[in-house]
């Protein structure tokens, strides 16, 4: 028998290559986008093991402090930490500590909002009139913050500036002054000149005559009231001297000795606005372990980790001061800028207050010109001027804390809209204390619930304050990569971009930053680093002891023996966050294999003119590289089952063909005894020894081909081919030869295709389409199956490509991760394509040559060649047609296994992918409809 199939196979030399060929096109192509399958699925587990390691791996937090939309949707918000003041005790820090497998515990005990005083120097030198005896300078200031969406005109402020001489009072500081107070001319006066209970300067007009300079300031006498610094309004003097210099420019303090009143050659007023300066306490140690704290240190000293509070008595007044470290990058959005404009009132001196803010606001005047002044340079300036001073930065008698923003009902798919409050200027008044300034935007609506801690009752003894010892500078703190960063809101700030054309429009194209604002929806980090060693010395007193008892806010875990990511990590990781949750009974989040996971913001107007905005904000998923290494998993597997399955119908179609090629030998063979056995033995044989070769071919092809498109392919992988170019030519094999085997003799000579039942007209070209198809169901079916898988196998790719970015994780890992297995994927998807194309080509070209005569007797009759082309397009568009309809659907729900979710917009790709599949389809059809040109018709008709 291998004889005689040896000589059929060289006496039919066309059909064999061709088989031969097909086979060797499938085995070797199956072998290396497998290969490929494999090298990228390989690649991909690496780069996740690689780009998963973060700052820290497990995140504690307070009993409770989980909110319900992180639970849901498996995130982290990125201003976790803004919300939680205090709950986790030093004694569960402890615990946590001792725990096995925890390296590094970073505890994080965020304190509250102090209100630190900025001052901005305007230089009004330029605005000056030089040929007045006396002018007024009034400067117009404005706030601004978001990108300038948010700004308010802020009272004026006025220089007084004469060319007649000034007095100050002279009194030495005491607190109860004579009345009336000496002044620097030797002379007394009466303290209440101005009717307000405050010392003034004194212009001395020719003659020896005095009047008083009165300031205008705004101000509630009620204690614990609270102005905003868009209400502050004042006025101060300064002289011109005849040489051109100024005598107490304004930046100098009104009164004292007559050497501190400062001469200078410019004239300088100080605007002067308060931003919340949040203070958190960590333990140095454990941030120089997890993220290198110390060197970041770019001015001053370190903490150090037993650093105490500092304790002096300075003239009989006792005080305490935190020793700090300050960020040189406050991460805050803001500016002030200034309109210059000189008045020329007809009298200042002498006038009081009221009376005299009248004066000015109907006073004409004439632009001077303009100013500006930004936060980061002023913060900057003034922590580097108290770095290393004996004195306090500022006080520390109450802080401001925020409450967690909390967020509208919403599906997964609807944007965040987080809530909204009034707005509650009085959190930031002090007890006891009346006029104390609030930052300007304390007026606008809250996105967060605002409440006072107070530090230090009035009548406590030492008094509280906050000094630098030095800077450090955030973005020298170690880096991990971007594809698996989680929250470091000690140190970074939350960044939300426009999620659409309008919000990145009135962004200008810019990040939207913290405002400065506590309740403002972005908040920025601590700008003040103090130590867990000094913080109970803050916190005694009585008003702060219950906030004393639990002041840790969070705890951050690296757990020891951890690097990339692994399912051996990942289980350790797991155990370690299972213990601490089951000794502390605090809520622990696994962070490790997390990965920033942007979310749509819906961000509410503002009252000082930011307008509703779109925002995309940095959350993080939690547990992303496993959710993506699986996800890689189950579409490679369906990939790789769909170009075995694909590679299958293609020989099973090319085998059928050449089995139909041979019906007149096959019945003539069981005509002369051959039993079914051996015939369909014959054929199987015949397939077999191709595939065999076939997979000899492909086994020296494969590896020099993949080499060449950069895929890996070891000779193992590559031996493989012989194995499976066999069995594939045999499975595909085995139907035709089984149906040879079985058919009768008489059966086998008839053209294969079915008879009609009942004969219906066509109408038209269309119809007979129709029914040609449905005379030979099976082929037709073959040729749409072919194509459907194709079909199925392109749309799967592009449904879990969208996924990826959205559906799978929506996180910048998994859409790293599906930028990677694109390519390689494509080119999977877009072989089954043209496979199942040549398969739909294969069956049309077999439907024409077995309807030669047919097609032959309708040229006769008048068709033209147009007409019957328009057939064959026809045939090859319904067999596209129900390819790819039913390829879609089996595409989708191949998508929906894998991604776990179906879409609308996976839904559209699916038809859009149908589509093209038809349109393939139909080219296949144009290229059999060019056979038509070949029929010998006369000899057709003549054998008919």
């Amino acid at each position: 028998m291998f004889r005689f199939i040896w000589r059929q196979l060289r006496g039919r030399v066309g059909r064999s290559t061709a088989l031969l060929t097909g086979m060797l096109v499938a085995t070797t192509g199956f072998v290396v986008l497998t290969g490929a399958t494999t090298t990228s699925q390989l690649r991909l587990s690496e780069r996740v093991e690689r780009e998963t390691r973060a700052a820290y791996d497990i995140l504690v937090r307070p009993k409770g402090s989980r909110t319900g939309l992180e639970a849901e949707r498996g995130l982290v918000r990125p201003n976790y930490l803004s919300g939680l003041f205090g709950g986790i005790s030093q004694a569960e820090y402890a615990q946590v500590s001792a725990i096995p497998g925890v390296e590094i515990a970073a505890p994080v005990a965020m304190v509250g909002y102090s209100m630190f005083g900025m001052r901005a120097e305007f230089d009004l030198t330029a605005a000056v009139d030089r040929s007045a005896a006396r002018q007024v300078i009034r400067v117009d200031p404005t706030f601004l913050a978001e990108r300038g969406l948010s700004r308010a005109s802020a009272g004026p402020r006025h220089v007084y500036l004469t060319r007649n001489p000034l007095v100050y009072p002279a009194f030495d500081g005491s607190s109860s002054p004579p009345d009336p107070a000496p002044y620097t001319d030797g002379n007394r006066y009466p303290l209440d000149a101005c009717g307000d209970g405050r010392p003034a300067p004194r212009e001395v007009f020719p003659g020896g005559r005095t009047e008083p300079v009165c300031n205008v300031l705004v101000g509630s006498t009620t204690p614990g009231s609270t102005v905003t610094d868009v209400d502050h309004t004042e006025i101060l003097a300064a002289r011109l001297l005849p040489d051109g210099r100024f005598e107490n420019s304004p930046h100098h303090l009104v009164g004292g000795p007559a050497d501190a009143r400062g001469v200078g050659d410019r004239l300088v007023l100080p605007v002067d606005w308060h931003v919340p300066f949040l203070l958190a306490a960590v333990d140095p140690a454990a941030e120089d372990r997890l993220l290198g704290l110390t060197g970041a240190l770019v001015e001053g000293r370190p903490l150090r980790a037993d650093e105490p509070a500092i304790d002096f008595d300075l003239g009989g007044t006792a005080g305490r001061d935190i020793p700090v470290l300050a960020t040189t990058r406050p991460y805050v959005d803001g500016t002030v800028t200034a309109a210059y404009t000189r008045l020329r009132p007809a009298r200042v001196a002498g006038v009081r207050p009221a009376e005299l803010a009248e004066t000015l606001r109907g006073s004409p005047g004439t632009a001077a010109g303009t100013g500006s002044a930004d936060l980061t340079d002023t913060y900057q300036a003034r922590i580097r001027s108290a770095i290393g001073a004996e004195h306090r930065a500022d006080t520390l008698i109450s802080v401001v804390q925020a409450g967690p923003t909390e967020y509208a009902p919403a599906q997964p798919q609807d944007d965040l809209r987080p809530r909204t409050g009034p707005a509650d200027p009085a959190v930031y008044g002090l007890p006891g204390v009346s006029g104390w300034p609030a930052p300007w935007l304390a007026g606008d609506p809250s996105f967060r619930p605002l409440r006072q801690q107070v530090l230090q009752a009035p009548d406590e003894r030492p008094s509280r304050g906050w000094r630098p010892v030095g800077m450090f500078d955030p973005e020298r703190l170690t880096a991990f990569t971007g594809l698996s960063e989680v929250p470091l809101e000690t140190y970074q700030p939350p960044v939300a971009t426009g999620a659409d054309e309008r919000s990145r429009v009135a962004l200008g194209d810019r990040p939207l930053l913290p405002s400065g604002n506590p309740g403002g929806y972005l908040s920025t980090p601590p700008l003040l680093l103090t130590s867990l060693t000094a913080l109970p010395k803050l916190l005694d007193g009585r008003d702060a002891r219950q906030f004393a008892a639990a002041p840790i806010s969070a705890i951050r875990i690296r757990v020891g023996g951890v690097d990339g990511y692994t399912d051996e990590s990942a289980e350790r990781v797991r155990l370690t966050a299972e213990q601490i949750h089951t000794r502390t009974g605090l809520d622990v989040d696994v962070t490790f294999g997390s990965s920033p996971a942007p979310q749509t913001v819906a961000l509410a107007a503002g009252a000082f003119g930011r307008p509703d905005l779109r925002l995309d904000e940095g959350w993080s998923a939690l547990g992303v590289a496993s959710v993506v290494v699986q996800a890689v998993d189950r579409k490679s597997s369906v990939l790789f089952l769909l170009v075995l399955v694909v590679c299958g119908l293609f020989l099973g179609n090319a085998v059928s063909a050449a089995v139909r090629d041979r019906r007149s030998e096959l019945a003539v063979l069981a005509c002369l005894g051959w039993p079914a056995r051996r015939i369909g033995a014959t054929v199987l044989g015949e397939v077999a020894v191709l595939g065999l070769v076939a997979g000899l071919l492909a086994l020296g092809l494969a590896a020099p081909v993949a080499a060449l498109l950069d895929i890996d392919v070891g000779w193992r992988q590559a031996a493989l081919a012989v194995p499976v170019a066999l069995l594939l030519a045999l499975t595909a094999g085995a139907a035709p030869a089984l149906r040879a085997a079985r058919t009768r003799p008489t059966a086998t000579v008839r053209p294969a295709v079915r008879a009609v039942r009942r004969a219906r007209q066509p109408r038209g070209i269309l119809g007979l389409a129709l029914v040609n198809l449905a005379r030979v169901p099976g082929r037709t079916a073959l040729g749409a199956l072919a194509l459907g898988i194709g079909v199925a196998a392109l749309t799967l790719l592009a449904g879990v490509n969208y996924a990826f970015h959205g559906a799978v994780v929506g996180n910048l890992l998994g859409d790293t991760v599906s930028l990677t297995v694109r390519a390689v994927d494509t080119t999977a998807a877009l072989a089954t394509v043209l496979l199942g194309a040549a398969a739909v080509a294969d069956v049309l070209y077999l439907n024409l040559r077995d309807r030669a005569a047919e097609l032959a007797t309708l040229r006769a009759i008048g068709w033209t060649d147009a007409a019957l082309s328009r057939l064959a397009v026809y045939e090859g568009v319904g067999i596209g047609l129900l390819g790819a309809t039913a390829g879609a659907g089996l595409g989708l729900a191949g998508t929906a296994l894998v991604v776990g979710d179906l879409t609308a917009r996976l839904v559209l790709t699916a038809t859009l992918t149908a589509v093209a599949g038809a349109l393939v389809a139909a080219l296949a059809a144009l290229a059999a409809a060019a056979l038509l040109h070949r029929l010998p018709a006369a000899h057709l008709l003549a054998e008919e």
